[in-house]
């Protein structure tokens, strides 16, 4: 195990920044998409809770590993109709494939965190001559986004191992430079035993980080 580890340390090295760098960019992504549809469902306006429920329960309805392959083959096949040459290469489409997913869950914690606000932060706002959106960015939000910073780290541990599914479009992430080694060596045990104790070291890290502000934020409440 050792032996493999010093072997292919700077393989393993480059994919697990690989890794990091894919989930915090759809993590980035994803909070955008979130936000947007979160005040879709939060709205009074019919047509926009229509279309953020939409999709938020069609992109929750479809497995990752489906969304991914739709994106790295379908989309291509189907812009080169228009654009010849048209390709998409596996991190922008792994990045699109997680922040479309992870965005869907954004867009539910984002709801939850802006109806956990009392209604009265609004009236007040509004009563201030601010408008909705005034009021929404300057009011609601910044106290709703103190009550989900744990639910997005949260949700960055569930992407960032959420990233190993998309070795199947080849992206040399974590789990596709396993592979690679185990079928090099002939030693799966032991490879993936290493890229397992990775996963674990930077989730649990991770998950410490997300119990330290949980509890920071409450003591700040006090």
């Amino acid at each position: 195990m050792i032996s493999i580890f010093k072997t292919y340390f700077l393989m393993l090295a480059s994919s697990l920044a690989n890794t990091l760098l894919l989930a915090l960019l759809a993590l980035v992504f994803a909070m955008i998409i979130g936000l947007i549809f979160a005040l879709c469902n939060v709205s009074r306006n019919k047509a926009l809770n229509a279309v953020g429920t939409i999709y938020v329960d069609a992109i929750r309805g479809v497995p990752l590993i489906v969304l991914a392959f739709f994106i790295y083959f379908g989309v291509p096949q189907g812009m080169k109709r228009i654009i010849p040459n048209f390709r998409l290469p596996a991190l922008q489409a792994g990045t699109i494939a997680l922040a479309m997913n992870c965005g869907a869950y954004m867009a539910e914690i984002f709801r939850a965190g802006i109806e956990s606000i009392d209604k009265g932060q609004m009236e007040a706002a509004r009563s201030l001559g601010l408008s909705y959106g005034t009021s929404m960015r300057r009011v609601i939000l910044p106290q709703a986004f103190k009550v989900m910073i744990p639910s997005i780290i949260n949700q960055f541990i569930i992407t960032l191992k959420d990233t190993s599914i998309l070795s199947v479009i080849g992206y040399p992430e974590l789990t596709n430079t396993g592979r690679t080694i185990a079928g090099n060596t002939f030693r799966s045990l032991e490879t993936w035993a290493i890229v397992g104790l990775l996963y674990m070291i930077v989730i649990v890290s991770l998950s410490r980080a997300a119990k330290v502000l949980e509890r920071r934020i409450k003591i700040g409440d006090k």
